[in-house]
């Protein structure tokens, strides 16, 4: 694409890979065979079991048939044209090379004009809370997941793919050795889950709970930022207190489920960053909020301003300064960006499609048609700097 008559390729800060079905089984350790993540086969049908129970998470762990990209543009707009059946839009196709192999998504970087891309799981959005209540099966889970990562795709491949290893806090000790481990192996990115951290004592913990305080050292000191991104953040509990289902079912959400949890996680994750103190502990540390929206934005720092008014002891300083000092977000593309820009500034604004998921953009570049207001050097801003600035990358190019 162009810019100002100049050719420009942006960075996405939210690309998704297909795992293959190996991709939580082919490192892990024999004793956590089975309560680990298993593969298995029922009426020629291919299932996840996590824990020793089926998750739902994903429907066909094969992706194969998977959703065409974009495809469900039209339903996360609000824009289905009447009489269309919602279901009609779920079109699927054979998953594509690039999907699941480095060198082919290279070729299709190249061919949709960008200069990188931040790369998240997408069965492995939902394995750390169905181990919830296994802390050594989940750090031994996605530590075998990180080295299938590393394997397949690499942590920062030529310098355009930056696929983030998922870290668990659940035991700090075992978390801060694997962030050690993957830093050394070239991670330039984190993803952690935005949710309560599970204990091993049966306790959670918040994010923001001096317990992770080496963790937060160790990416502070690295200049790495650590992503929350969407995941099953166990707030369908939430449901299920009034009455709804528990388990999280991403493909049948029903609307009371959608208006208790939507955007829940994040918002409290970043308040219990701000309120228990991590910032004010690691003046240097990065977070990015992936894939979570923005409606959260606005409202959360409306709360903090308040909470701060009344208790100014628990604040250091400002909670919507510190917001906009340590938090970049990347909102959902059918959103108003100029008004998250109005909140924490066109400085912290991340450009994210989502591809190739079907709830994302067909093509990422796109997403600068929804940057109509805005002057190139914010565009610039947006699309590309933010992400080289947060990742620690030369800004330009």
């Amino acid at each position: 694409m162009t810019l100002g008559g100049r050719p420009f390729q942006p960075i996405d800060a939210d690309n998704h890979y297909y795992e293959t079905v190996d991709s939580f089984t082919r490192h892990l350790d024999r004793r956590f065979r089975r309560r680990g993540v298993q593969v298995v086969q029922a009426n020629d049908r291919t299932m996840i079991l996590i824990g020793e129970k089926v998750n739902r998470f994903i429907p066909d762990p094969t992706f194969d048939p998977v959703l065409v990209p974009g495809a469900l543009d039209p339903y996360f707009r609000g824009r289905i044209p009447a009489g269309v059946d919602p279901a009609s839009l779920r079109v699927v196709e054979p998953i594509h090379p690039e999907y699941r192999l480095r060198d082919a998504r290279l070729d299709r970087l190249d061919e949709q004009g960008l200069a990188a891309v931040l790369l998240f799981p997408t069965q492995g959005c939902g394995v750390e809370q169905a181990l919830r209540h296994d802390v050594p099966a989940t750090m031994a889970t996605l530590s075998a997941f990180n080295l299938w990562l590393d394997e397949d795709w690499g942590f920062h491949h030529q310098d355009r793919l930056y696929a983030a290893p998922m870290l668990s806090l659940a035991d700090p000790g075992a978390a801060l050795a694997e962030l050690d481990r993957v830093l050394d192996r070239g991670a330039r990115v984190v993803s952690v889950r935005p949710a309560p951290v599970p204990g091993a004592d049966g306790r959670p913990r918040s994010l923001g709970d001096p317990a992770h305080d080496p963790v937060w050292a160790r990416l502070a000191e690295a200049g790495v930022p650590v992503a929350l991104h969407l995941s099953d953040s166990g707030y369908t509990s939430l449901s299920a207190l009034w009455g709804g289902p528990a388990d999280y079912d991403p493909f049948h959400i029903d609307p009371f489920t959608k208006l208790l949890a939507g955007d829940r996680a994040i918002h409290d994750s970043i308040g219990s960053l701000i309120i228990h103190g991590a910032f004010d502990r690691h003046p240097e540390l990065k977070v990015m909020s992936i894939e979570n929206g923005s409606a959260w934005v606005p409202l959360l720092i409306k709360r903090l301003r308040k909470l701060a008014n009344q208790q100014p002891k628990h604040f250091a300083a400002d909670p919507g300064d510190t917001l906009r000092a340590h938090v970049w977000v990347a909102p959902y593309f059918e959103e108003d960006v100029a008004e998250l820009a109005g909140h924490i500034g066109v400085e912290r604004v991340l450009f994210g499609s989502d591809w190739p998921h079907g709830e994302g953009l067909a093509e990422p570049t796109d997403y600068v048609k929804e940057l109509a207001g805005f002057d190139d050097h914010a565009v610039r801003r947006i699309m590309r700097d933010n992400a080289a600035e947060c990742l620690g990358l030369p800004v330009g190019g």
